[in-house]
């Protein structure tokens, strides 16, 4: 794989975790270093991990993951954006501080949500026979610029807009779950078309 391929690889895949990590720069206001190093650095490593998992899985687990991965990142994607648009309206009924997604569980599952596309990516250079760890790690450092710009971007948008804009995050992680529900299952269906 050459280094402009690699590159556009690094950047298509990150562009989930740069969607996300806008609609989480909204909930961390202020933006402080720790929760910005966490995110950046969770979804770093999962889009890292994620090839590196896929390539040792080669051709074993290739089916599962192309029947699965698109419905383990839609709901991830809508559970969180749904707990994040749950929260903002309860906040501006009772003040409520929303949760910190750059904690526990939520972090843990946007990581694995906008990472399920490396592991596939993973799965495609073990096909071509590509060794793995240069481009993985050029995939990790790329997600984890894209998730410190998306976060900064997202604080100073939410710091202005306020509660809206952490109900359009939530509303952006569900249309990002949907998109990848809805390609996925279009490409089966253009696939059999073909097939058949």
């Amino acid at each position: 794989m050459d280094g402009l391929s690699l590159i556009a690889v690094a950047v298509a895949l990150a562009m989930d975790a740069f969607a996300v990590a806008l609609a989480a720069g909204v909930v961390l206001r202020p933006l402080c270093f720790r929760p910005c190093f966490r995110l950046a650095f969770h979804f770093g490593l999962f889009q890292a991990l994620m090839p590196v998992i896929g390539w040792l899985a080669g051709l074993t687990v290739q089916g599962f993951v192309a029947a699965w991965s698109h419905w383990i990142a839609f709901c991830l994607l809508v559970w969180v954006g749904g707990h994040m648009i749950r929260e903002a309206l309860a906040g501006e009924e009772g003040g409520a501080r929303p949760t910190d997604p750059s904690r526990g569980m939520t972090m843990v599952a946007l990581s694995v949500a906008t990472s399920i596309d490396a592991l596939a990516v993973g799965l495609s250079l073990a096909m071509l026979d590509v060794v793995v760890w240069l481009p993985a790690l050029v995939i990790g450092l790329v997600a984890c610029a894209f998730t410190v710009a998306g976060l900064l971007i997202g604080a100073r948008s939410g710091a202005r807009w306020g509660r809206r804009v952490e109900v359009a995050g939530g509303a952006i992680l569900i249309a990002i779950g949907l998109k990848i529900l809805l390609s996925a299952l279009f490409f089966d269906r253009a696939a059999a078309a073909v097939a058949g």
